[in-house]
């Protein structure tokens, strides 16, 4: 799978999340044994596709984003975010390190 695709479509199943409160189809995209980990908010790490669920289900997002740029690498995406409410300020960065086509540590960094 072309990395960036990989970035789109854990994009499109947040953004279903947000909107439809069903965050299965982008919890399939975290490996087992996922790290995510959030700097800035005090909430995670989570450690666990298990625990990534139970995150998200305690303290769901209120707004869906869209990517502002990205740097593509075989086992690693950086992208830079913004949340829709503000669709030109930049809001942040997300960095997924990768096992395989699936999301083995996402790091998500608050602030430009």
């Amino acid at each position: 799978m072309d990395r960036s695709e990989l970035l789109d479509r854990h994009v499109a199943a947040f953004n279903h999340g947000v909107r439809t409160g069903d965050y299965e189809p982008m919890l399939a995209g975290f490996t087992d044994d996922a790290e995510l980990i959030f700097e800035g908010p005090p909430v995670g790490p989570y450690r666990g596709r298990e625990a990534i669920r139970a995150g998200y289900a305690a303290a769901p997002p209120d707004d869906t984003l869209r990517t502002l740029d990205r740097a593509v690498a075989e086992d690693r995406i950086t992208a830079r975010y913004a949340w829709d409410a503000e669709p030109d300020q930049d809001a942040g960065v997300m960095i997924f390190e990768l096992d395989g086509d699936r999301i083995r540590r996402l790091t998500v960094r608050f602030g430009p």
